[in-house]
């Protein structure tokens, strides 16, 4: 693993496949301000990196993938899931760092505290036994900036039950939900991450940049306008050879 600073370490593979290990965070990942400040550096490195493909964001203590003190004092900008969850890991088909809280960058990550790290994030994988919720009502305080991706997830009924209630929901509720895509086996996260990487891995680099601009500003546009810009960007695709290539590759598999 190589270490970007003392709380974000990489680990690259030939593909352009980098995982992003929070380290040196306590038992639960706390997120604290240093901590933070160090997975935000590191984001910013890798987003400018366009030889990666796929990230992958994890926790390196395996009784939750991160956590974060509830606290006036707290001030930071990185919201991610909750101190009770338990192994799970995130992806983005291209890193791309937030530049402050509440923002989303046109093709990437911008890291939240507790869940919202996960919801910014392009798919969600956890293990069978994950727990996800929002207590900050419990404490006192609302679910604010970062809660704002929970509706457009999974819908207004349901965001509204967990920021609202402070309860936890399990895997199958959150897959039912729409709030997970994928559920992995006991002992076999690593390999259903695996298998999305794989999936990804499959399709055109600029092809997939494309679409996830496309869909980032699908969620601010009106229909007509968001037709009208796909139009556009359809066309642009086949300035690269990424067209050309990748369809001759699937005529050539099928005769």
């Amino acid at each position: 693993m190589q270490m970007l600073n003392p709380h974000c370490g990489v680990d690259r593979d030939p593909r352009g496949v980098v995982r992003l290990t929070i380290c040196n965070a306590g038992s639960l990942n706390i997120l604290g301000s240093a901590v933070i400040n160090g997975v935000r550096e590191g984001l910013e490195v890798l987003a400018a990196d366009r030889q990666i493909r796929v990230l992958v964001i994890a926790g390196q203590s395996e009784k939750s993938m991160i956590a974060a003190p509830i606290s006036r004092r707290w001030q930071g900008s990185i919201r991610s899931p909750p101190r009770n969850s338990s192994q799970v890991c995130a992806i983005s088909a291209r890193p791309c760092a937030g530049s402050g809280a509440g923002n989303r960058a046109d093709a990437g990550l911008v890291p939240r505290r507790r869940l919202e790290v996960a919801a910014a994030c392009d798919f969600r994988i956890a293990a069978h036994d994950a727990k996800f919720g929002m207590p900050e009502v419990k404490v006192g305080i609302p679910s604010v900036i970062h809660a704002a991706l929970l509706p457009r997830l999974i819908g207004w009924g349901r965001a509204r039950w967990l920021v609202m209630t402070a309860e936890n929901i399990d895997t199958p509720t959150a897959l039912a939900w729409g709030l997970i895509d994928a559920v992995a086996p006991e002992g076999a996260l690593d390999a259903a991450v695996e298998r999305t990487v794989k999936t990804l891995l499959e399709c055109g680099p600029e092809a997939l940049r494309s679409q996830k601009a496309l869909l980032r500003q699908w969620e601010e546009l009106p229909l007509k306008e968001s037709v009208n810009l796909s139009i556009g960007v359809f066309g642009r695709s086949f300035l690269t050879d990424e067209p050309r290539r990748l369809m001759q590759g699937f005529i050539d598999r099928k005769r």
